[in-house]
């Protein structure tokens, strides 16, 4: 077996040695099992819920901008937990830490599914996000240090069948568990899987020697700076645009807060010496670049994760099932491509699979750029496959690098931070992408309509074929006009709509450009950094 490292930054073995020598191959198996059944229940529930929001407008009697913070309470409390997670890991022990975490994750399901109240579900929505936040850099931390350096491409690709794979089966999952069973069973299916999860965890995880437990000393200051700064950028990215982003005084002023925080934040913590977020693991080069690298990567994972649902369900009036179903040859190439990469990791240089993702990625958003209103699934069909094909080649080749370049005593802050870049991409997609969506619909609209005019002998035509019509079915002449103009209306903004996923998918395409040249912050394999 080839003894080539597989991260584009040495492998830091020493004290990181005695994790996994000696530990069979068996058991090596099942501690996977135990971590993906962990990171792949948090993973699906950032877009289970999405097919599910309209279902849940209707319960709970609230608008569509109220019903978001259903997505956005989960996404608040679970960041806070995923930066903390190296923390907690010190003061309880990351075993224990893991297990209480997959206990709260559940109890906040099974709480979720009962909901009768918009407030109450807030409330459960946050318990489980802060159950849910750690599960995923827990769980790579664990997965590197049981695997060998030359293993890590590897087992990262395992990692992956659970972490890229569960964005995708979200749609696919909550849409039939929505159209069937109603909205509860997005939350119910978690129980399983995590009660799985807690029992494997329970028997074959265990922590590695030189892993410190217990601090001298809780830091509450850092604490407080963190909740407010990462709330005030949740509420920020979440509210802006329905506010009007600075035409608002009550964002500027939590604007003002948050960046007040968050300069705080970073001045206390590498001050103190037992920081609630060890931001000194930065200074790694590969870790900072792999983390930036995350942000554009969880912009990009937003845009086909959330807007490609809706898109499909709004503009091509799919149902929530229909619009998963239409979803899953991507998740079938996440999968496919997660097994290829991971084999050949071991005998390449792995920096290539980053360009060779960006332009499988950059062609899909291509694919979609294209679409009209007549698109059906062949129409979509490569697009899908340039995506799903894509995601993985960047994903294992940022975690290996990323995380393979730090000391073992730092894989759980790495992965900390790491996948906190991950999550603040999405929710900065999430702000970003709507704000331009709806801008986009607007500019097309007002073009649109300025080619609506009395001089257009198209829309003369058009105009006068559908009263024709109305007519013959009996209609009043005056009303057959009306109606006639009403669906040339609608046919404007369904057509302006489509124009703006257009421009929304051709502007993910051209930001990924900027992750190529960022290649070149990683050194060649075998190489010292």
């Amino acid at each position: 077996m080839s003894q080539n490292t597989e991260s584009s930054a040495p492998i830091h073995g020493g004290e990181g040695n005695a994790a996994w020598q000696g530990l069979p191959v068996g058991r090596r198996r099942m501690v996977t099992f135990a971590v993906m059944f962990a990171a792949f229940i948090s993973v699906l529930d950032t877009t289970i819920v999405n097919v599910a929001l309209k279902h849940m407008r209707g319960t709970f009697g609230v608008d569509l901008s109220t019903i978001t913070w259903v997505a956005c309470s989960y996404t608040i409390a679970q960041v806070i937990m995923v930066i903390m997670s190296a923390w907690w890991s010190t003061l309880l022990g990351r075993k224990r830490f893991l297990l209480i975490s997959v206990v709260f994750f559940t109890l906040g399901s099974i709480l979720a599914g009962t909901a009768t109240t918009f407030n109450e579900m807030i409330v459960y929505r946050i318990l489980q996000g802060a159950g849910g936040g750690s599960l995923v850099p827990l769980s790579q931390a664990i997965l590197r240090e049981s695997y060998p350096p030359r293993l890590h491409g590897a087992a990262m690709a395992r990692f992956g069948m659970g972490v890229v794979l569960a964005p995708a089966l979200g749609p696919v999952v909550g849409g039939y568990l929505t159209d069937e069973f109603g909205w509860p069973w997005i939350f119910y299916i978690n129980v399983p899987f995590a009660i799985v999860g807690f029992i494997l965890i329970s028997v074959y995880v265990k922590d590695p020697p030189y892993l410190k437990r217990g601090i001298q000393r809780v830091d509450w200051v850092g604490i407080a700076f963190l909740a407010v700064a990462i709330t005030g950028v949740q509420i920020f990215l979440e509210r802006g645009q329905e506010e009007n982003w600075f035409d608002s005084n009550w964002i500027i002023a939590v604007s003002v807060v948050t960046v007040i925080a968050l300069a705080a934040l970073v001045f206390w913590e590498l001050r103190t010496d037992e920081p609630i977020v060890n931001l000194r693991v930065l200074r790694n080069v590969p870790l900072a670049v792999g983390s930036s690298i995350m942000l554009l990567f969880g912009i990009a994972q937003f845009g086909t994760t959330f807007i490609l649902p809706q898109f499909l369900q709004d503009l091509l009036e799919y149902t929530p099932y229909h619009a998963g179903m239409t979803m899953a040859p991507r998740g079938i190439m996440l999968f496919t491509t997660l097994v290829v990469v991971g084999r050949l990791f071991r005998y390449v240089d792995s920096r290539i699979f980053i360009p060779i993702g960006a332009g499988l990625i950059i062609f899909g958003m291509a694919v979609f750029s294209g679409l009209s209103l007549d698109a059906g699934f062949w129409n979509m069909l490569p697009g899908l496959i340039f995506l799903g094909m894509g995601a993985p080649c960047i994903f294992i080749t940022l975690s290996t690098i990323s995380l393979g370049s730090v000391k073992p005593k730092d894989t759980t802050a790495a992965a900390g931070i790491f996948n906190l870049a991950q999550r603040m991409g999405g929710n900065i997609g999430f702000a970003l992408l709507t704000t331009i969506l709806e801008r986009r619909i607007a500019f097309h609209r007002l073009n649109l309509i300025a080619n609506i005019t009395e001089t257009n002998e198209a829309f003369l035509r058009f105009k006068a074929g559908i009263a024709e019509s109305l007519l013959q079915q009996q209609v009043p002449s005056s009303l057959a006009i009306a109606k006639s103009l009403a669906l040339a209306d609608r046919l404007v903004e369904k057509q302006s709509i489509m124009l703006a996923y257009n421009d929304l998918y051709m502007f993910l395409g051209i930001m990924f450009l900027a992750i190529v040249p960022l290649v070149l912050f990683f050194k060649s394999p075998n190489r010292k950094v």
